[in-house]
């Protein structure tokens, strides 16, 4: 039986401005909600849930509409106390990558219909996710400018922001944080969310914007939240050059070429929880302090980390040899496969390829991302028109122009860790998949490890990895571990009754 069904359908729609004229109809209601009601079957527990989609303004500093984010806001039924309901508040990045991606495949109550590792099945569409961590929090998926339905809109004149003001007001680190946390500020006083516990997560480049928005929330908006959780991050502001950025790459190579079986018998016959330590361990202990050496590393030596460093990575001592140590990934995602005329994909290197030539340095295309485009985007356009009755003729952008992005000024790390400091509540975790090759894991865990180098706040960090790529929720099994790591992150972050938020 279907457990996610429409109900009856209750409409509202408020136009701030009239955007459409007989002569162009293809505009976005400035200020808009329709609400659909439905069924889940989620971690064990049926219960009815409410889903509002909508749109909701964007105002400049004079309060006039400039432009309008489409949102989409679930809420469970029959809460007794609202204010003990945490409220998650999930973003996606890019940037100019909309919500869709977390939205139906990892934490909502429906998600794509793929296979069990993540594969395209049609006819393309979604069905009901029992490991959805909406039975613990309720959850909203914001598209920022240009993303989803997403928009900049003309005032009453028919004018818009010039493209300058549009690249001052929305399109950079520092100002994506700075109207996204005005925004977020409007959303909690509609929908009565100021005493909940509140958590943000973000994906890819959502945990530059999540990292930034903990602090800008608490010092601009005075909102405290309770955790942050950063999904595949990226180094937010967190510096990783020379030999730590070539030297991090292995352990993910590893993972890779132990998923396509491309390693000797003895390094094959590891478990993957067995062969990652180990890996790591040479990468910390002997691969960065012998590529701090450049030029000047002892030949001897350097023949010895060349064979490790091969043996760990499927590749011939040759490659690693001509390559000094230090292997693009690109490189790597055509030359692991080489000899079987296929590559790996760059966000998930689960996903194989076929080029034009075997000949080449990079892969033609990305095998992943293709694949993921397939089911997602019908999927998002099906679901918000015909489950969730969210009727428009504008286009969803799954990629929305946003470019050039100003990423001057990223201190969004070190805004995360003085958050902490500040706010005694707030936890942190760090979700990652060993076939990421676009934000690898292993520079997740030392981004993790630098966020604090005083070291005071390690026991309020934490780290979960998962045998998938990019999106690991993707995998069946992790999308059901991922969600049990993250419901047991909310429950466990907020505080004890009476407990007071002080050192």
């Amino acid at each position: 039986m279907k457990l996610s069904r429409i109900l009856p359908i209750t409409v509202f729609a408020l136009m701030l401005s009239p955007l459409a004229d007989a002569n162009n109809q293809r505009r976005i209601d400035v200020d808009s909600k329709v609400v659909t009601q439905h069924k889940a079957k989620i971690n064990g527990q049926r219960f009815n849930y409410t889903v509002a989609t909508g749109t909701q303004p964007v105002w400049d500093d004079k309060g006039d509409a400039v432009a309008t984010l489409q949102y989409t806001y679930y809420t469970r039924d029959k809460v007794e106390d609202r204010a003990k309901r945490p409220l998650l508040i999930s973003f996606n990045g890019g940037p100019g990558s909309a919500s869709v991606w977390m939205h139906l495949a990892y934490t909502g109550p429906r998600v794509l219909k793929i296979d069990d590792e993540g594969y395209p099945i049609q006819p393309y569409g979604v069905k009901d996710n029992p490991y959805s961590v909406l039975d613990v929090a309720d959850i909203v998926y914001v598209n920022p400018v240009n993303t989803g339905y997403s928009r900049v809109i003309e005032n009453e004149k028919g004018e818009m922001l010039s493209k300058a003001q549009q690249k001052d007001m929305f399109f950079g680190v520092n100002a994506d944080i700075k109207y996204l946390g005005e925004w977020l500020n409007t959303f909690v006083n509609r929908t009565e969310r100021w005493r909940s516990p509140k958590f943000l997560i973000g994906e890819s480049y959502g945990t530059t914007r999540v990292s930034g928005l903990a602090h800008e929330l608490q010092n601009s908006q005075w909102m405290y939240i309770n955790g942050v959780v950063l999904v595949s991050p990226t180094d937010i502001g967190i510096k990783r050059e020379g030999p730590v950025k070539a030297a991090n790459r292995l352990p993910y190579f590893a993972a890779t070429a132990w998923y396509h079986k491309a390693l000797n018998a003895d390094l094959q016959a590891k478990d993957l929880d067995e062969l990652l330590p180990e890996v790591e361990q040479f990468t910390l202990n002997e691969l960065i302090p012998a590529l701090a050496k450049g030029g000047f590393l002892a030949q001897d030596e350097k023949r010895r980390i060349i064979k490790k460093m091969a043996e760990y990575a499927g590749l011939s001592e040759t490659f690693v040899d001509q390559n000094n140590l230090d292997i693009p990934t690109q490189f790597f995602w055509k030359e692991l496969l080489r000899d079987r005329g296929q590559t790996v994909g760059r966000l998930d290197s689960r996903y194989l390829g076929i080029d034009k030539r075997d000949a080449g340095d990079s892969p033609d295309y990305w095998a992943e991302l293709t694949s993921w485009l397939h089911s997602f985007t019908p999927a998002i356009n099906y679901y918000l028109r015909e489950e969730l009755n969210y009727k428009t003729d504008i286009k969803y952008n799954l990629f929305g122009n946003v470019h050039p992005w100003d990423r001057s000024g990223n201190n969004t790390g070190e805004n995360l860790r003085l958050a902490m400091a500040q706010n005694p509540y707030l936890n942190v975790m760090v979700q990652a998949g060993y076939y990421d090759g676009a934000t690898n894991y292993f520079d997740a865990k030392y981004t993790m490890w630098q966020l604090d180098p005083s070291g005071k706040m390690k026991d309020r960090l934490s780290f979960k990895g998962y045998r998938s790529g990019h999106m690991m929720y993707l995998r069946h099994a992790d999308l059901e571990s991922s969600n049990n790591d993250l419901r047991e992150f909310i429950q466990n972050s907020l505080p004890k009754e009476s407990r007071a938020a002080k050192y």
